[in-house]
């Protein structure tokens, strides 16, 4: 019998040595290459700069600070990771043997005689690894554990962006708010101007009008301004986890971000993003679970054994006691399993080269998703310069205006035109500082920064 089983063991192995194998990268054919990146070649850039380094707003540091304590995603993304570290503890200790210890004891009477047995049995079994089902198992558990530890670094640099963007959004929508209610001032100025001038004859009722009407509807977007403050305000507050609340913070002309970006080698870059390894991680948990499918088609070698002490021997009544002692050594070859096994090899097949077209897609959303934020810095540097310049005509313009109001037959409703195409520059110039932010915190986040 132990011939048998040696034997056996022997031709499995020849067959079923390349079964099982250590999971590599694939080559995933393509190139990712940055569009209008002003620097490619440098490989310390921004994603290198820890998040206090990168974000100096002292502000801004406390709420992220905030955040990685406190945000409720960011917690269960940390239980994610303990649960993956119980499985893989599990699939370690698949590789020891199984201890039992079963004691018995009983108590008879027969003609007269009374008579006591026990049994005392410690039992052990052990499954030899030697198809790497248990090996499989142990690899995909442990890539299952990087695969939430990148998930919850994922989750981390998404929530620092989030927060960082939440801020900046509060700063912009205070620089408008502060621009509509310096407007509403000149409006009400100019409103008791036309009063004074139409007492004169030196306009009408229309221009009036006009001008009230002009400060009703500046007013109606202060309150919608304020209303979007307090949106945002409690949002962010909800991302801390944090009742609503109004969020200290400080000044738009205080924030600072780099004139221009190193983005580093496109390749090397990519795969340092969270969200990336996650997506590879993925594919070596399916590459070993199609492992683990295959070696389902190879026999259980199980090692089994028992040692005890007993005083049953058989006898009718009594016997003295003994010490027990079995080892038995068996295989499980599976003939039939109604294709099961097969039905189940082709799903792990199949797994596997889904997860690695959703790896493939993964680095193409990520290299879009940089070029998007290059094209937004870089866009918004330029309107930011447009905006500048056209603020500063509008000024001239308005100063003209009114000069020409005092000196020809110029109306005041010409000022007031001027005056509203100010407004409208002005807060499309705070619109386009946030665009430009908000393209470096994208650009941050899409780089795999946050890390530290």
């Amino acid at each position: 019998m132990k011939r048998l089983i040696f034997l056996s063991m022997a031709a499995c192995l020849l067959t079923g040595c390349g079964i099982y194998g250590k999971y590599s990268r694939p080559d995933m054919e393509i190139e990712t290459q940055y569009r209008h990146a002003e620097n490619t070649a440098d490989t310390a850039t921004i994603a290198s700069l820890s998040w206090r380094e990168f974000f100096t707003d002292t502000c801004l540091q406390a709420l992220i600070e905030q955040g990685l304590q406190r945000n409720t995603d960011l917690q269960i993304a940390h239980l994610k990771v303990e649960e993956a570290e119980a499985v893989l503890m599990n699939a370690r200790l698949s590789y020891l043997p199984a201890l039992a210890l079963s004691p018995e004891a009983s108590v008879g009477r027969y003609v007269g005689n009374t008579s006591k047995t026990y049994h005392i049995a410690a039992s052990a079994s052990w499954e030899l690894d030697i198809f790497g089902k248990n090996t499989s198992a142990k690899r995909g558990a442990s890539a299952a554990l990087d695969g939430s530890r990148d998930y919850a670094q994922a989750v981390r640099t998404r929530l620092i962006a989030t927060i960082a963007d939440s801020y900046y959004t509060l700063l912009m929508l205070d620089s408008q708010l502060n621009i509509g209610e310096q407007t509403l001032g000149n409006w009400e100025k100019s409103i008791h101007t036309l009063e004074a001038l139409k007492r004169g004859g030196e306009t009408n009722d229309a221009a009036v009008l006009q001008a009230r009407a002009n400060r009703m509807t500046l007013e109606s977007a202060v309150l919608a301004l304020r209303k979007s403050i307090a949106d945002t305000e409690n949002s962010l507050a909800a991302l801390l986890a944090l009742p609503s609340q109004r969020i200290a913070r400080g000044a738009w002309s205080d924030t600072a971000f780099p004139e221009s970006v190193s983005v580093g080698i496109p390749v090397q870059l990519l795969a340092n993003r969270p969200d990336v390894r996650q997506a590879e991680r993925n594919l070596a948990q399916a590459f070993y679970a199609t492992n683990a499918a295959r070696a389902a088609f190879y026999p259980t070698v199980t090692l089994s054994g028992t040692l005890g002490w007993t005083n049953n021997g058989g006898g009718t009544i009594l016997n003295p006691g003994h010490w027990l002692l079995n080892a038995i050594g068996s295989l499980t070859q599976p003939l039939f399993n109604k294709g099961a096994n097969i039905a189940n090899l082709k799903i792990a097949v199949a797994r596997q080269e889904e997860v690695k077209l959703q790896f493939r897609q993964s680095l193409l959303d990520a290299g879009k998703e940089v070029n998007d934020a290059l094209v937004q810095c870089q866009t918004a540097k330029r309107q930011i310069e447009l905006g500048e310049q056209q603020i500063t005509t509008l000024h001239e313009a308005v100063r003209k205006t009114e000069l020409l109001m005092r000196y020809s037959p110029t109306t005041y409703l010409e000022v007031l035109t001027a005056q509203q195409s100010l407004l409208d520059a002005q807060q499309k110039l705070s619109q386009y500082r946030f665009d430009n932010i908000q393209g470096f915190i994208n650009l941050y986040h899409a780089l795999g920064g946050g890390c530290l």
